[in-house]
């Protein structure tokens, strides 16, 4: 049996290669006949830039940036070998440089990310893929454009502090100012969810709990991404309020989409697209996928939803292995997969599932194979115990 192991990341706990590893070693222990293929996919959020440079090759590069609450640190972005640049808004706005700090979404910024796509600029890159997702910020991507020049004014035309609190206060955008080397290059969104910028299912109110704001800062936030939707229409003639993936990373793609003129895709879509999924795909048995969280947020364009849609076209089996499964998951989200199997099967706590991500990970694989061998015995009639795989003492 070939399986073709394809993770997404497991957030603050595993890379999506890190996830691929921990899977292939789980399922050669449970059984050792399996031909195991792996994967790392990625939707636009956390490690976008490195799944590609995987896949297709190419040079990871650092610069000096700030991270979301406006710290100094490095952070990474991909050249591919045609020179195309991959630049993540989790890398320099995402949770790791955040690692240990109190989330303050109200005044968290996308700044940094703004000098990480100048720094690809530098290389000479004429097209960058940017990965719209994993943000630890919900400012709209103001923060991001007024680092490539573009100025957000108050009603006195002072320019707005950081943060998406800030928005609020927006009176004006002026682009004048904007970086002219974008002019010359293409950019395209990798969005990791169809999210719009506002409503029920917007930036804000789905995504604003994870990043660490309470009910009264959820509303703020909210405010703050109207007057960002208002002025925008009124200032660059785009109505952000209609426009599909808007909301991703906190508003990011909305911002961009505005000032770039740049196309908002499904990040799970592109990325599968050129790593060659379809054609692995073609050749496996089975599909084993996984990622941190299975919840209504799955639905929403994530890479695993993706992954199965493409087996299920191909009629191929999907196994879902997940960190944690939403009480309220709805009933569509499960019915995508063959078999879901949670790698906490004893109480703990989300941190201590975190810190043993790999070693939980490969324990499940290991059943998984266990309960794949165990069928096609019981589908050849065979009787006997399932053949243990050895441990060194």
């Amino acid at each position: 049996m070939r399986i073709l192991v394809a993770p997404s990341s497991f957030r603050r706990s595993l890379s999506a290669p890190e996830a691929a590893e921990a899977i292939a070693d789980g399922l050669r222990a449970g059984d050792p006949t399996l031909e195991i293929v792996t994967l790392p996919i990625a939707d636009g959020g956390d490690d976008t830039g490195e799944v590609l440079r995987i896949a297709l090759g190419g040079s990871k590069r650092t610069a000096p940036v700030h991270d979301a609450l406006g710290r100094p640190c490095e952070a990474s972005f991909v050249v591919l070998p045609d020179g195309t640049a991959v630049v993540d808004v989790a890398s320099a706005s995402g949770w790791g440089p955040l690692a240990g700090v109190a989330r303050d979404p109200l005044r968290a910024t996308t700044f940094g990310t703004g000098e990480l796509i100048a720094a690809a600029l530098a290389t000479g890159a004429r097209k960058i893929v940017v990965g719209v997702g994993g943000s630890a910020t919900v400012d709209g991507g103001a923060g991001l454009l007024q680092a490539l020049g573009v100025r957000w004014l108050d009603a006195r035309g002072a320019p707005l502090p950081p943060g998406g609190a800030a928005l609020r206060q927006l009176a004006r955008v002026d682009p004048a100012h904007l970086d002219p080397r974008l002019a010359a290059t293409e950019i395209v969104l990798a969005c990791d969810v169809d999210s719009p910028l506002l409503g029920p299912a917007g930036a804000a109110r789905v995504f604003g709990p994870q990043k660490g704001a309470g009910p009264d800062a959820i509303e703020v936030l909210e405010a703050g991404l109207a007057c960002l939707a208002e002025v925008v229409a009124r200032d660059l003639s785009v109505d952000l309020r209609s426009v599909l993936r808007a909301g991703a990373a906190g508003g990011v793609a909305g911002s961009l989409h505005a000032v770039l003129n740049a196309p908002l895709r499904a990040g799970a879509d592109l990325v599968l697209r050129l790593v060659g999924f379809e054609d692995r795909l073609g050749a496996c048995d089975l599909v084993v996928a996984a990622e941190g969280q299975l919840d209504a947020q799955t639905l929403g364009g994530k890479g695993p939803f993706r992954v199965a849609s493409a087996a299920s076209r191909r009629s191929k089996p999907v196994i879902m292995i997940v960190g944690g499964i939403d009480p309220d998951l709805p009933r569509e989200a499960r019915a995508m997969f063959d078999a879901v199997f949670s790698v906490c099967r004893r109480p703990m706590t989300v941190e201590q599932a975190m810190a043993q991500g790999a070693t939980l990970l490969r324990d499940t694989a290991t059943e998984v194979a266990r309960v794949l061998a165990l069928g096609r015995r019981a589908q050849m009639g065979v009787s006997g115990a399932i053949p243990r795989a050895r441990t060194d003492a």
